[in-house]
């Protein structure tokens, strides 16, 4: 009985036994403190870096080079994450507040939709009424450019399968600036009618 005692008082070994219990959550939480650190660090550099291929793609020197810009933006992220895949996006717009924004059209039916020929404005050219009225690419001068980089790279710490998320991280920079002065607008909308 005494040695029951003693073994029952006896506190040896319980800081051990209180690690093991309280180490898996101790891991799990410092890892996935590193992955969000991780992810931000990331997220931090390719939006910089789409901030500097931004502003360098505003020149008129730049509008042959778009792929030699992107490639340093893939190069800045490729040194983090090298197995990175990136999607790059351009689309001009004649000023700031045109983006993402549909062709305007008047609308005699009132029924919402541009149909049965009415008119609308053909701002990027195409011949047809657009849900935005932007047109692929780096645009002309005084362009605005809408410059989105999506980004999507495998996690770097195996902590996402254990709390359901996926494998991958996907993010995406976006800014839009205004092409330089180095010419006129190359282009004005037209009048259209709906099909």
């Amino acid at each position: 009985m005494n040695a029951l005692r003693a073994l029952w008082r006896d506190d040896r070994g319980a800081t051990l036994v209180e690690f093991a219990l309280i180490s898996p959550a101790l891991l799990m939480l410092l890892m996935g403190m590193f992955e969000m650190g991780y992810n931000y660090y990331v997220q931090a550099q390719l939006q910089g870096s789409v901030q500097k291929a931004a502003r360098d793609s505003t020149i008129q020197s730049s509008q042959s080079s778009a792929a030699l810009i992107d490639a340093r933006v893939t190069d800045a992220v490729h040194a983090i994450v090298p197995g990175a895949e990136l999607r790059f996006v351009r689309r001009a717009y004649s000023s700031f507040s045109d983006v993402h924004r549909a062709e305007d059209f008047t609308d005699i039916d009132k029924d919402g939709t541009c149909n049965d020929g009415e008119p609308f404005e053909d701002a990027n050219g195409n011949g047809m009424w657009d849900e935005d009225r932007g047109v692929d690419g780096g645009g002309g001068a005084r362009d605005a450019v809408l410059y989105v980089v999506e980004v999507r790279y495998p996690r770097a710490f195996g902590v996402a399968k254990l709390i359901g998320l996926s494998d991958n991280v996907e993010t995406e920079a976006v800014t839009v600036l205004r092409n330089q002065p180095w010419d006129a607008q190359s282009f004005i909308g037209e009048v259209g009618h709906c099909a």
